[in-house]
């Protein structure tokens, strides 16, 4: 039976992964903060805020298959006095925490979600492609760049295959955040 490790597992994307990898036959494991909101018919296990120094020996016990969803999220405001160095912290430095110990479990893959603004904030002419040059501008997008980086690294010394996806935005039913605003103000 295939066991995959979700983190992220109570976000947007996260809810909706997790029903479709039961529904083909894996087992779930979702990796979370605390109990209080707690996934559906899948294994939990509390790691407690993922940074540079969670202890993944538990999460990764078993686990064929990482998918790293977690991620410090851009705000419409930034309030803090040096948002890059946060959005490091959270999305550059605890990924290569996860990484290291999901190469060191003998995972197979790690799936890292990462975003399309790694590529820029707009074309000119075409699509982006998957070989395009990154040209990361604001805080998220260089950390999730920095990230996939760090996570290139790792996988070329240790033989764990990376798949790294750039979607847009993404959007459904529950979505919340900036795209939930935008919904109203055309309603």
């Amino acid at each position: 039976m295939r066991r995959v490790l979700l983190t992220g597992a109570n976000g947007f994307i996260g809810s909706a992964l997790s029903g479709k990898l039961k529904a083909q036959g894996w087992v779930v494991r979702a990796a979370l903060r605390s109990t209080d909101v707690r996934p559906d018919e899948v294994e939990v296990v509390i790691v407690g805020d993922i940074n540079a120094k969670t202890d993944w020996s538990a999460a990764l016990a078993g686990v064929d298959f990482v998918v790293h969803l977690a991620a410090r999220v851009p705000v419409m405001r930034e309030t803090g006095p040096d948002p890059l160095s946060t959005f490091r912290v959270d999305n550059v430095d605890s990924t290569e925490r996860l990484a290291e110990a999901a190469a060191q479990a003998n995972v197979r893959r790690m799936v890292f979600l990462s975003s399309i603004k790694v590529n820029g904030e707009l074309t000119t002419g075409s699509p982006f492609t998957e070989i395009d040059s990154p040209t990361p501008l604001d805080s998220y997008a260089i950390s999730k760049h920095e990230a996939e980086v760090r996570l290139r690294q790792i996988a070329a010394e240790t033989g764990m295959e990376l798949v790294v996806i750039r979607p847009p935005l993404v959007y459904g039913p529950g979505v919340k955040g900036n795209f939930s605003v935008l919904m109203r103000w055309v309603k």
